[in-house]
């Protein structure tokens, strides 16, 4: 089945996200812009995932729980899990090769961590921007170990991409998808890059703000709308 999606979104608790962004407003405005399936992706973080998936059972949108991770190198990957449990696994984890940095909330933002329902659960603390101890050369065997699957964020931005860190993307690196922005052009980095050659070019908002959300045009083909399915696509498992 063909469905559309943005598997890059932002909720309250990035601390670049705005605080309207809470998951009850981002779920149900994709569901108002018409999406099948979409994925809560803070950095660094899991924790407003399982409320955002609550919010999606109820509304009929497919939550992927999921994480914008920064490595070492300073490089944005998305991974993205099949169920909550192995995400927030993966979520506590990654806090432990984070630096122990504070958020600045004057600077940076509140960190939410919301209910179903707009009510504050906490505050996360520790700065969510940092770089987490983790090397993009070992990250997919890890997020794998955890049942999910990554892929670099936004490869053509001139900051926190692959190709802006390394220079290039590596044909060793083992993923089988890569993002792009919405506007960027596809043929220049199929051209230029050998390590995009056969990988799922991706698409997705981004979106940090309620008004960063965009209309639906991307779509996957798969054989249900759940984030197995998804996860086994990314995979090339079907």
């Amino acid at each position: 089945m063909k469905l559309y999606y943005d598997l890059h979104i932002h909720s309250c608790l990035s601390p670049c996200g705005d605080n309207e962004m809470t998951p009850y407003n981002l779920v149900n405005m994709a569901k108002i812009f018409g999406y099948d399936i979409i994925a809560l992706t803070d950095h660094n973080s899991c924790l407003n995932c399982e409320s955002a998936i609550r919010i999606g059972e109820k509304t009929g949108i497919t939550v992927v729980p999921g994480m914008e991770l920064c490595t070492s190198e300073e490089i944005h990957c998305v991974c993205l899990f099949p169920d909550v449990k192995r995400a927030m696994e993966f979520s506590d984890y990654v806090r432990t090769l984070m630096p122990p940095i504070k958020n600045k909330e004057h600077i940076f933002g509140e960190q939410l961590i919301m209910d179903c329902e707009d009510g504050i659960l906490g505050k996360e603390e520790i700065l969510l921007t940092t770089a987490a101890d983790i090397s993009i050369d070992y990250l997919p065997d890890t997020v794998e170990s955890y049942g999910g699957v990554c892929f670099p964020a936004h490869i053509n931005r001139s900051s926190y991409s692959i190709i802006s860190a390394l220079g290039d993307f590596s044909e060793y690196l083992r993923v089988g998808a890569f993002e792009l922005t919405p506007d960027a052009d596809e043929k220049e980095y199929l051209q230029r890059y050998k390590g995009t050659q056969g990988k799922i070019i991706l698409r997705s908002s981004d979106a940090h703000y309620l008004e960063n959300m965009r209309e639906p045009e991307f779509t996957v083909n798969l054989p249900e709308n759940s984030a197995e399915a998804l996860i086994a696509y990314l995979k090339g498992d079907i």
